[in-house]
């Protein structure tokens, strides 16, 4: 049997014989799941998270009921590649949408929705799917509606069940009214709702009703903004990729050049904060009819980001890198199976832990297949050996070629990072000194037993997980 089909058979086996399996002892009360998804959410854009002026008071009721992971992170800090992450709880190298550019996972690998499909749940999911730039309708969900691409802020074009059409309105409340509705419809069956954002992705548009918020905010300059990236790789202070344009290439560099003077009144930066009020404004109205339709308190809701974004840290915009403005992102829980009156949890958890975790809490035992980890035992105070290192890994793209692949191991107190396809620096960073990476440790001296446990350590993860390089393109 060829390898290709060889996993179709593999994973479409694990849907049945786990569906089967849980179908028989599923209790008739099982937990109802909502899973809320936002684009480009820094971890620390929730006033339950600190934030010095943005305020989400829906969110952080969440947070307030439940609990905040503090140390939650994703493999992949880039929109497509971490949804399907999410979905099938697998590394990007192994599911195979290792960038944006038109790629989707195999439809046979188990995700979450098909196997709480298979085990009795009705599913459906509203918003984002980004992968492959169509908008029909993709296995494992009930309802679907959604979009192609990064779709449209304002009157976007639509596809409900597999019929298209313009719809009239802002597409964050549009979504929430079909996740709604979604909600309010009679049923015998628990549900799984998956309302994944739009927003807050580029180009920044609030709301109307928010296109004023913030009037007297002065936006603090991050500590890293005025990085010299001495001692670090070239690639960084490149202005431009080695380009074909020959003005282009004799630019100089970001490291010759001072950062410009700090804008704290930047629209721009400001309005990605504005157009987060939408989403609180829609985590208000989900928790509202869960509470109306009497299911609240038997409903686990999550609530994250598929990546960090950058604003200013180290002179750069977007995510991708490996700091941890990029590959950190928020994440909130509350519901059955998870401990009340917000807490915060440390242990560092992963977008492809999400997939498992609520596997687990279904009662669905998540197939072997999935390279995360559930973190339902630690939820319930167990002491399960838990990770203390993960794997990052980037992918480089033909449509921004100036950011190299990318291959990184974190540890709860360093990190150390790659770029296997150029020659170029390493990097090591003392995250317990130095929280914002700004020294460099790969070449002191001092640091080399360190360098060496961190390279094997990266060695270590590549081989456990099946890392592979991309195909030759």
């Amino acid at each position: 049997m060829k390898r290709r089909s060889f996993k179709k058979h593999r994973w479409a086996a694990a849907i049945t014989l786990v569906s089967l399996a849980s179908a028989v002892s599923a209790a008739d009360r099982r937990a109802n799941f909502v899973f809320i998804l936002v684009d480009d959410l820094r971890w620390d854009a929730m006033s339950c998270a600190g934030h010095p002026f943005v305020r989400t008071p829906n969110i952080d009721k969440i947070a307030s009921a439940g609990t905040r992971f503090t140390n939650a992170f994703v493999t992949i800090s880039l929109c497509a590649p971490s949804r399907a992450c999410f979905l099938t709880g697998t590394y990007a190298h192994t599911n195979g949408v290792r960038t944006n550019e038109r790629m989707e996972f195999d439809h046979s690998m188990p995700t979450y929705p098909r196997l709480l499909q298979a085990a009795g749940y009705e599913t459906a999911f509203v918003g984002k799917w980004h992968m492959k730039p169509v908008a029909d309708p993709r296995p494992g969900f009930d309802y679907w509606l959604s979009f192609v691409g990064q779709g449209e802020y304002i009157n976007p074009k639509l596809n409900e069940n597999g019929h298209s059409f313009q719809a009239t309105g802002y597409m964050a409340d549009l979504l929430t009214q079909y996740a709604v509705d979604f909600i309010k419809r009679p049923r015998e069956k628990p549900f799984c709702l998956n309302l994944w954002h739009k927003a807050v992705h580029g180009p920044f548009t609030p709301a109307d009703r928010h296109k004023d918020l913030y009037q007297d905010v002065l936006l603090p300059q991050p500590a890293s903004f005025r990085d010299t990236f001495e001692g670090k790789p070239a690639w960084q202070s490149r202005r431009r990729s080695a380009a074909r344009n020959e003005k282009l290439a004799t630019r100089p560099s970001l490291a010759d050049l001072q950062p410009p003077a700090w804008n704290p009144r930047d629209e721009q930066k400001l309005n990605y904060f504005r157009a987060l009020a939408a989403v609180d404004d829609s985590v208000g109205r989900i928790l509202d009819v869960l509470r109306e339709t009497g299911v609240l308190d038997n409903t686990v809701i999550i609530f994250a980001g598929d990546n960090g974004y950058f604003h200013g840290e180290h002179r750069r915009g977007d995510k991708r890198a490996a700091y941890e403005e990029s590959i950190r992102i928020p994440l909130v829980m509350c519901g059955p199976g998870v401990p009340k009156n917000g807490g915060e949890f440390e242990p560092m958890v992963l977008n492809i832990d999400v997939a498992p975790t609520i596997l687990d809490l279904a009662g669905v035992k998540p197939p072997t297949s999935m390279q995360g980890m559930s973190f339902r035992p630690l939820l319930a105070g167990e002491k399960p050996a838990w990770r203390k290192s993960f794997l990052y890994e980037y992918f480089q793209e033909k449509r921004l070629s100036q950011v190299p692949t990318i291959a990184a191991v974190r540890t709860e107190n360093w990190k150390y990072v790659t770029y296997p396809e150029i020659e170029d620096l390493d990097e090591l960073y003392d995250l317990t000194k130095d929280p914002i990476e700004m020294h460099n440790l790969a070449n002191d001296p001092a640091a080399k037993g360190q360098l060496e446990k961190m390279r094997a350590e990266l060695e270590r993860l590549k081989k456990e997980t099946g890392y592979t390089a991309a195909p030759k393109r």
